[in-house]
């Protein structure tokens, strides 16, 4: 009569017991045959209700009490077979007030000890301090302890390549999540593979697995492998997935170089896709990925043992291959279907791509430079652009550029971020020509029909005022050329009276 559910161990006896005494109520025996009954029934074996595999028999006298139990229980006669709760259940008698004070502050001073370091502790302690009492048994300390949540905790561990400076995080509780709606949320994240590829120059050399992942369906939205992890690359895969798949409302990282570049922030930004990140050194939050980079070491990379020569053009189409016939078509454990199944059932989250051209220019980084007045130019990361002549008016033009390509550069209105032109780098071979366009003016010059002739109004008016005060002008002016010689003294003539 084993009883296969969880129940508890009382729940169990409970209703072997009632097995028991079962058939007496389905048939019960005739006057004067009760007794015959329950010795038939103290001859049987049972199975143990709580160990399998081991037969018990019980007497006529515990049989014959079981009974009566349930015959004059009323409502829940299985209840009433039930053992009956300790009246010390749930407390500890022999522990004192003094010695469960000073179990818990110890406790609370020292979480990480064991529960025979903090019996130990505690034995010290009361020889110590007399009014403590006597100390309990070490297991009825630790069933008090676990009874109140006096767990030992771990010390948080310090994650490999953390710095020694930097502060531990502090332990907190694990919860395993996922989204409701599919493209709600990405998982991204770079894998550094276990084989490595042939070169074209013969040589060998290690290539990482760029991933991402959708965490409500699992679906690979897109992998790829690359030379070595890098912004360019991130963007590169990125914006493949997003041609792919749409775009998500989040995409979740680690703190790593290549996808906290100032490229990939702004141009999520733009996107309108926020980007959370994983606590430093916790690569178990992206515990997706996680699972995803288990996959292909065990399934994908291992058939491909037997390519001798395998290079990166060579690992990518098998990739490709391996992720939409046999992963995203192969029943998931956790889902109950394949990814392929779980996204087309959405409901999905997703949003139209823009074209290769606006996600190209989306992700650059935007810095703001002096315009050369002489020539024209600006220099960004020690290349200089030519300006066309009619943005010659803007001194502190704003341009967005990627830092690994510096091809071209993208003049934008510095209010509202509209593209206004693609600036080039400067070509002195090509200026050496000569060939010069006429500047023309910013703004064409009007037909003036009065066009003002005279003096200035302020300095008619700084003039008018001058004239009203009275003041002789405060000046000599110069004697124009004549026939008479002129006279050099300036002195007045003195007037002599005869």
């Amino acid at each position: 009569m084993s009883d296969k559910t969880h129940a508890s161990s009382s729940v169990r006896w409970a209703r072997f017991r009632f097995q028991v005494v079962g058939p007496l109520f389905v048939e019960p025996p005739a006057a004067g045959m009760l007794v015959q009954a329950l010795d038939e029934l103290a001859s049987r074996s049972y199975e143990h209700p709580t160990k399998p595999g081991v037969r018990v028999q019980f007497s006529r006298s515990a049989i014959e009490r079981w009974f009566y139990a349930a015959r004059n229980a009323t409502g829940d006669p299985v209840g009433k077979l039930a053992r009956k709760v300790h009246a010390h259940a749930g407390t500890h008698p022999t522990m004192s007030a003094a010695v469960e004070d000073a179990l818990t502050k110890q406790h609370r001073a020292h979480p990480s000890w064991t529960y025979q370091l903090h019996y130990d502790n505690l034995v010290a302690l009361a020889k110590k301090q007399p009014e403590l009492g006597t100390v309990p048994s070490v297991a009825t300390v630790r069933r008090f302890m676990k009874r109140r949540g006096l767990l030992k905790v771990r010390k948080p561990r310090r994650r490999r390549g953390q710095p020694a400076d930097e502060p531990v995080f502090e332990a907190r509780e694990r919860r395993s999540f996922e989204v409701g709606h599919v493209h709600a949320l990405w998982h991204a994240d770079f894998h550094v593979g276990s084989r490595r590829v042939v070169e074209p120059d013969g040589t060998y050399s290690q290539v990482v697995l760029l991933g991402f992942l959708d965490d409500a369906s699992r679906i690979a939205c897109h992998v790829q492998w690359y030379r070595e992890e890098s912004a360019e690359a991130f963007v590169h895969g990125l914006q493949q997935a997003l041609q792919k798949r749409g775009m998500p409302r989040a995409l979740l990282t680690d703190n790593g170089q290549s996808m906290q570049a100032h490229e990939v922030h702004e141009g999520l930004e733009r996107l309108g896709i926020v980007h959370p990140t994983t606590l430093p050194y916790c690569p178990e939050q992206n515990g997706k990925q996680e699972s995803f980079w288990g996959r292909v070491e065990g399934r994908l990379l291992p058939m491909l043992e037997g390519e001798r020569e395998l290079t990166l053009a060579r690992l990518n189409q098998a990739t490709q291959a391996w992720v939409e016939l046999e992963y995203h078509r192969e029943v998931h454990s956790e889902l109950g279907m394949t990814p392929l199944e779980r996204m087309l059932q959405g409901p999905s989250a997703s949003r139209p791509s823009w074209s290769s051209d606006k996600l190209r220019r989306a992700f650059r980084m935007e810095v703001q430079r002096t315009q050369r007045r002489s020539d024209g130019t600006l220099t960004v990361a020690g290349v200089r652009f030519e300006i066309p002549s009619r943005y010659r008016v803007l001194l502190r033009p704003v341009v967005r550029y990627a830092r690994w390509d510096l091809s071209t550069v993208d003049l934008v209105d510095e209010r509202h971020g509209t593209h206004l032109a693609t600036l080039l780098p400067l070509d002195k071979t090509a200026n050496a020509t000569g060939a010069r366009r006429v500047v023309e003016p910013v703004s064409p010059p009007g037909v003036v029909d009065d066009p003002y002739v005279g003096v200035a109004p302020l300095l008619e008016a700084l003039m008018e005022d001058y004239a009203a005060t009275g003041l002789p002008p405060a000046y000599v002016p110069l004697a124009e050329s004549t026939d008479e010689p002129k006279s050099t003294d300036t002195t007045p003539e003195e007037t002599h009276e005869s």
